[in-house]
């Protein structure tokens, strides 16, 4: 079999990702905070872009600092002029006094410490650091503080122990020795126990809650007997409180208030204000003192109202300015006119090209997100105007197909972006969300429906809380086609208990 060599043509077609479209597509995505360590970054590593506010900066304080010299030097003559007046006036001797007593340096040369590392604060204190300070705060034995540190170690970050009393016993001293005796494990439980804030390290909620109250008996009586001087009076409410949570335990959890206040023999009416007693209390002690910080929202687009008409600005603040540096550019002129250093200009002449790219990319990256703002912002005037009640549905193809882009940059630019509006600040994504049908009119958001079940909620007879069949009719009687596990969906996504969970006392 004979090789021959041919020559043939081949057309085709195919989709390439050039390096400044990754570029592109890459800002597009980020966020504002992202964006902002990038285009800083850059100016770093890039020699020939620079921030244009810092140049307007430099040029506006020219003349500031010129006449900040010429006051600088009239001062200083004035002041040499005095010098001698000024010191035939000072006592050398009792001002240099302490340096000529002293042997060695003068005391301005000498080291002053800054405050010691360990006090400066990376984070703040959470729940294990507040328990630990108290603990080492006390004067207690070493074993007893080795077994409460134990128990501190066992606490989940809401307060409550997850180990058992026999646990904490088996676990020893930690190196193989005799396990610890009951006694000393109730001692370090009573310790940790009695440490701010009330109602820590307790197996369930029950004993929580039962801390809590004793605690509030007892600060309540100390006040009581410090302002009076008398013996403090026994409170009948908090009283009955202590008798539902330790002889009625599971009937408050079941709600059977009929029950409990039969058994205590007082009306059901003189039972709610023991309840409401009871909720006063947190259910999740330790999370007072929860580390996490807050996240401040900046949002990229600016929504106002100006006569009538809505105004859209993106939040370019704290932003750089880039452009491609003068200097730079001639230089690379000056190298190829002499046709000298190759290398040279074509290391500039890749740094230009780079800082070309951002400088497009970003560009785009801003005309697009505008272009979908306005997008926004003209399919949901009703809501800008009337509130949530006028939100209406809308889906990314919406935006796509009316600003001529493909869904997938419309996603990309509403991810993780903030929009400020008269109504408040929401995530781009909140206006893209699914519709509901009506016998008549426009599809009404979910939204919207979510908000009208809220209100019919907060506006039923606590004596009969609406059922979700009962949620549906109403609905359905306004033209809102629903069906009820629809309801209840939206209920739970709006952390709203059941109808039967809703029950009031009266």
């Amino acid at each position: 079999m004979a090789l021959e060599q041919k020559l043939s043509l081949k057309l085709t077609q195919k989709l390439v990702m050039t390096p400044s479209l990754q570029q592109a597509i890459k800002l597009l995505q980020m966020t504002r905070m992202e964006l902002d360590h990038l285009l800083t970054q850059e100016l770093v590593e890039n020699p020939v872009l620079e921030d244009q506010r810092e140049e307007r900066e430099d040029e506006a304080s020219v003349e500031e600092k010129e006449a900040q010299a010429e006051k600088d030097e009239k001062e200083k003559a004035e002041d040499e002029l005095d010098h001698e007046e000024s010191m035939d006036n000072i006592d050398l001797e009792d001002y240099f006094g302490d340096y000529w007593e002293s042997s060695g340096y003068a005391s301005m040369n000498e080291h002053r410490e800054g405050p010691p590392l360990e006090n400066t604060l990376s984070r703040q204190p959470d729940l294990y650091d507040h328990l630990l300070w108290q603990l080492h705060m006390a004067d207690i034995p070493q074993k007893l503080r080795e077994i409460a540190e134990l128990v501190i170690g066992n606490l989940t970050p809401d307060g409550f122990l997850v180990a058992t009393s026999e646990e904490l016993c088996a676990l020893g001293d930690g190196s193989g020795g005799d396990p610890y005796e009951e006694r000393e494990v109730e001692a370090a439980l009573a310790l940790v126990r009695s440490f701010d804030p009330p109602g820590i390290a307790w197996n369930d909620l029950r004993g929580s809650l039962l801390a809590q109250l004793r605690h509030s008996i007892a600060r309540r009586e100390e006040e009581e007997a410090g302002r009076n001087g008398n013996a403090p009076v026994a409170n009948e409410l908090e009283g009955l409180a202590l008798t539902v949570l330790e002889d009625h335990w599971d009937a408050f959890l079941r709600r059977q208030f009929p029950s409990i206040a039969k058994q205590l023999g007082i009306d059901l009416a003189d039972l709610e204000p023991v309840i409401e007693l009871i909720k006063t209390f947190d259910t999740r002690p330790g999370r007072g003192f929860d580390s996490e910080r807050a996240v401040y929202i900046e949002p990229d687009v600016w929504v106002r109202r100006v006569s009538g008409e809505y105004v859209i600005q993106l939040n370019d603040d704290g932003m750089p300015r880039l452009r491609v540096s003068r200097a730079y550019r001639r230089m690379l002129q000056k190298m190829k006119s002499e046709g000298k250093q190759a290398d040279a200009q074509q290391f500039i002449k890749e740094k230009i090209r780079s800082a070309v790219w951002l400088i497009k990319s970003l560009d785009q990256r801003q005309r697009t997100i505008y272009k979908v703002a306005t997008s926004i912002v003209k399919q949901q005037r009703e809501f800008l105007d009337q509130g949530i009640e006028r939100l209406r549905p809308m889906v990314l193809r919406d935006v796509a197909e009316d600003i001529e882009m493909h869904e997938s940059t419309v996603s990309r630019v509403v991810s993780n972006k903030y929009i400020h509006t008269p109504r408040g600040v929401f995530p781009m994504k909140f206006f893209f969300h699914s519709g509901i049908d009506r016998e008549y009119g426009d599809n009404i958001s979910s939204l919207t429906v979510k908000r009208k079940i809220e209100k019919l909620i907060e506006a039923e007879n606590p004596k009969k809380p609406l059922s979700d069949s009962e949620l549906m009719r109403i609905l359905n009687r306004e033209g809102i086609q629903i069906a009820r596990r629809t309801v209840a969906k939206y209920r739970d996504e709006l952390n709203i208990p059941s109808s039967t969970d809703r029950k009031k006392i009266f």
